[in-house]
């Protein structure tokens, strides 16, 4: 007998040229995130069932319906298979039916969502036994085909009478494994359904046990007709809602007819940081592919969530990601344009909208404005920066202060602004992402203005020297200070400036902060390492401790003349100095500020106490 012969007699056993069993963990636990994705595939080879008869009869009927309850059936008015069909189709793994074996359906095959071919193996993930039931709609009076495999590898096909299967299509029968029960419940199926379906072109109901139908997906919001433009927004914000959780601030609507892809971009209403790349919803041909597809949007675009969906970007082979090709990176560009037009435009259409936009996104409006020209010379001017005049824009800032000092780092900021200010000095603080490049292409926009960054040398040009005298009978405390905070890579030096409240002001460079680490490695390290730290000492200007004369704290200081107490009070105000730039401390900063604070602490309970024996 013929193979031929053999397989068409009823009830025939065959098994499958793999190990199935590793296949199907090889599904479960490498290709899918989940086992629920069992339910995509049966959807996707659905919808790819009904195109294919649609390509090659016109008007055909186009509906999905799951019935949940025990077993788990989905059934399609789709192509179909005929006996042929399923030895070559459903035996052999790998082959896709949608590989156009028959040359009418080669032209729609650019309308198919799959292309992998393993779709209905991925149901093993959840079943024992899968059955599909079939009859090809292009033969009228075809017989119906039943298929059915076992996760042991084995498989038999039957030929059955027409009316088994009145009209065309194909239903695939689920018999769940129990400890898989979870994923094929009624409420999970219906979610499931709704989750990577919602926005099919065919109907698709969800059936329940006791018969009530839910029909699970609709018109994308962004392709219905709606009364007003006010009515679309709403309906656009409550999609929004629904999808993501948030009330939009603005919406934006994405269309690139060339790449086949529609959708929109929903602006988040409040800040995030960049770091946080939430994904977008990407819907291939109306089937949900991902809802964590960061790869969709610049970088920089991370203040907006879409939804979209392309008929021209290509899956990965687990179809739960965007491969990454050239179609993807166009889109991408495309998509940022698309966003920055609309950023652009508000300022000439809604600048109140676009205030409320700033303050929550600045940070990333600086990223792009960074590289966008037309950007920076229309939106600098309402960008805030942090400066010795407040939080400011540089429109403001520069009316005030026609040359403008910017910081590298939040710590020479925090470290100058008090003084920079007292001084009527204009310094921003660059130590931000994106500010201090920012704040330097100031004068491109805005011309007459100019920008530097700052050197401590400027600050302590505003410093005042003392008087001679007074200088003269600080002497004794100035040489124990010196002494003592000579230790820690500093210098101390006095001086008068505003304002008066400030007692000490500490300048540092980032020079001098690079070789107290270098000196901080090179002390922990032994051997090799330290000797290779050691040569690389730089001959850098030290800190500086700047004492303010004219703060009463620190002119009753220079008179101390108790070496004891003189040392505390250095380490005091050195350790104030500290606090006041904010920077990281070091163990040994930390120790001398629990040390000056018992030290003052014991000396004045041993002053109380000698008062009160006095008394």
């Amino acid at each position: 007998m013929t193979q031929q012969a053999q397989q068409n007699q009823p009830g025939t056993a065959h098994t499958f040229q793999v190990d199935l069993r590793g296949l199907v963990d090889l599904l479960s636990h490498h290709l899918y995130s989940s086992p629920r994705v069992y339910l995509r595939e049966l959807l996707q080879n659905a919808v790819d069932a009904i195109t294919a008869r649609q390509a090659v009869q016109p008007g055909a009927p186009a509906r999905i319906t799951v019935r949940t309850g025990g077993a788990l059936t989905i059934t399609d008015t789709g192509i179909g298979l005929s006996e042929a069909d399923v030895h070559s189709f459903l035996a052999t793994i790998g082959r896709s039916s949608k590989r156009a074996a028959e040359g009418e359906l080669e032209a729609a095959r650019g309308d198919f969502i799959g292309q992998f071919g393993i779709g209905l193996l991925a149901c093993f993930v959840v079943a024992d036994e899968i059955t599909v039931l079939s009859r090809h709609a292009a033969t009228p009076g075809a017989p119906a085909v039943e298929w059915r495999g076992r996760s042991d590898g084995s498989y038999t096909i039957r030929t059955l009478p027409a009316d088994a299967k009145p009209e065309p299509g194909t239903t695939v029968t689920l018999t769940p494994r129990p400890d898989a029960a979870q994923w094929t419940a009624p409420d999970q199926v219906t979610e499931l359904a709704r989750h990577y379906g919602g926005l099919l072109r065919h109907e698709v109901t969800v059936v329940g046990p006791r018969g009530e139908e839910t029909r699970v997906n609709d018109t994308p919001p962004w392709e219905r007709k709606h009364g007003s433009p006010l009515a679309r927004r709403e309906a656009l914000a409550e999609h929004c809602r629904a999808t993501f959780g948030f009330t939009p601030l603005d919406t934006i609507d994405l269309d690139l007819p060339v790449a086949g892809l529609r959708g929109v971009a929903y602006v988040l209403p409040t800040a995030v940081s960049p770091s946080e790349r939430a994904g977008h919803r990407v819907h291939l041909k109306g089937m949900l592919l991902s809802d964590r597809a960061t790869e969709l949007l610049p970088e920089w675009a991370f203040f907006v969530r879409c939804v979209v969906d392309s008929t021209s970007l290509r899956p990965t082979a687990s179809r739960e990601a965007l491969y990454e090709d050239e179609t993807l990176a166009g889109i991408r560009d495309a998509l940022g344009a698309r966003i920055r037009d609309w950023l652009t435009g508000l300022a000439a259409s809604d600048p109140d909208l676009l205030h409320r936009f700033i303050d929550s996104h600045h940070l990333a409006v600086k990223a792009l404005a960074r590289y966008d020209d037309e950007l920076l010379r229309m939106l600098l001017p309402w960008l805030p920066f942090e400066t010795t005049d407040g939080n400011v824009t540089l429109e403001e800032f520069a009316r005030t202060h026609r040359t403008v000092l910017v910081t590298r780092s939040v710590e020479e900021f925090r470290q100058v602004a008090p003084i920079a200010a007292a001084a009527g000095l204009g310094v921003v603080n660059g130590g931000y992402t994106y500010d201090r490049d920012l704040v330097h292409r100031l004068p491109e926009i805005r011309p007459g203005t100019s920008v530097s960054d700052l050197d401590p040398a400027t600050v302590t040009a505003h410093l005042d020297s003392v008087d001679p005298s007074a200088e003269l009978a600080a002497a004794g405390f100035l040489a124990v200070a010196r002494e003592v905070i000579g230790g820690y890579d500093c210098d101390v030096v006095l001086r008068t400036f505003q304002p008066v409240t400030a007692p000490a002001l500490l300048l540092d460079n980032r020079e001098a902060r690079h070789e107290r680490t270098r000196a901080d490695l090179a002390g922990s390290s032994d051997g090799l390492w330290a000797d290779i730290l050691g040569s690389l000492r730089a001959e850098t200007p030290r800190a500086q401790l700047v004492l303010n004369h004219l703060n009463p704290l620190v002119r009753r200081a220079t008179t101390i003349t108790e070496r004891g107490l003189a040392v505390t009070t250095a380490e005091a105000l050195y350790g104030q100095a500290l606090l006041m730039s904010r920077r990281p401390l070091r163990a040994a900063e930390s120790a001398l500020l629990n040390r000056a604070f018992i030290g003052l602490l014991t000396h004045a309970m041993h002053e109380s106490h000698e008062s009160a024996e006095e008394a």
